[in-house]
Order: structure tokens, then sequence, then C-alpha cells
């Protein structure tokens, strides 16, 4: 998604320049991180100009898939990103400013795909789950929600407590 400086300049003379584009990210499924698939994503957002700087304030509209935390399922995740990037082209103002708040442009292009790509891993969740129930049973072990854990539990008594158990109902119908 790449402008031209003199193209924003003419476009934003009296109005906001508008842009609506579909951008290919699918690079961030090559990279270190749970992305496992990335459709390209729907840019859409304006551009103003204010002395020396260039604000672009967009939207990031994607669907991506996630690994699930519990089972290593694939999880479709849409996201919608809200975003604003702050461009300069003077030196002092960026040295002002943090680092990361405000970009210093060099060129008499700008290219947005890169500030689009770190805003979408920013907001990749750590954890995403899926919404199928898993109920899976081994040799000698089983993995259940733990709602279902806990009515297992109550009804279910150790049979090497069974007597206790006898016995304790007993002592309870006594007193009754």
């Amino acid at each position: 998604m790449i402008f031209s400086m003199m193209e924003i300049r003419n476009n934003t003379v009296s109005d906001p320049f508008a842009f609506d584009e579909i951008v290919d990210v699918s690079e961030l499924e090559t990279l270190n991180n749970d992305i496992r698939q990335i459709d390209p994503v729907h840019v859409k957002g304006i551009c103003t100009v204010d002395k020396d700087e260039v604000i672009f304030s967009f939207t990031i509209k994607g669907k991506m898939i996630l690994p699930c935390a519990r089972t290593l399922v694939d999880v479709t995740y849409p996201f919608e990103i809200k975003a604003t990037e702050i461009f300069s082209t003077s030196a002092s103002l960026v040295e002002e400013a943090e680092k990361d708040e405000i970009h210093l442009l060099t060129e008499d292009t700008l290219d947005l795909t890169p500030y689009i790509k770190e805003n979408i891993v920013l907001e990749t969740p750590y954890r995403v789950f899926s919404d199928e129930e898993v109920i899976e049973e081994g040799d000698g072990w089983a993995f259940y929600e733990e709602d279902q854990h806990k009515v297992e539990k109550e009804t279910k008594i150790d049979p090497r407590l069974a007597k206790l158990q006898k016995l304790i109902d007993k002592n309870n119908k006594q007193k009754e």
C-alpha cells in the first residue's frame, strides 16, 4: 500500500484523503508467531496533512487462523483493528517525540504495509480456544470440561471408600 507524497498533498488540500484497499499480508504466516494462515486484509481509512505531519487513521479487518491453546486445532479468529500512524518530514519533530510515535519520512513515497503488519502482529491474541467441546478418552485417562468433571466426581465414589460412604450415609439417616 504505497502512497506518493505528491498524491497525498494534492488530495488533502480541502478534505482528508480517503483510501480503501485489500492488502496481502500473507508474509506474517512465515514469521515466528502463531499465525497459521491469514487472508488478505481490508484496510480503510483517511489521511490528513498538518504542517510537517502526515496522519493515517485506518481500520484493518480480516481473518486469521490460530492454534487452539488447549487442543492445537485450527481456530478462525476474525479481527478488526483501529490504528493511527503519524509520519513527519521534520527530523527535529521526530527526535522530540518518542521514536515509536512518529515515523520519519525521508523518501517521496510512503509504504503503509509494514505498519499494517506490525499492528496485526501486536493485536494477535496470545491464546484462543475452539468452540468445539473436547471430550477425549484414552487408556487410563480422560479429558473433560470442568463442569463435567465436577458432576462425575460427585456421583462417582472410589470403590476403596464405598464401605466408608455407606457408613456415612447410615449415620446421616440416623440423625434425620
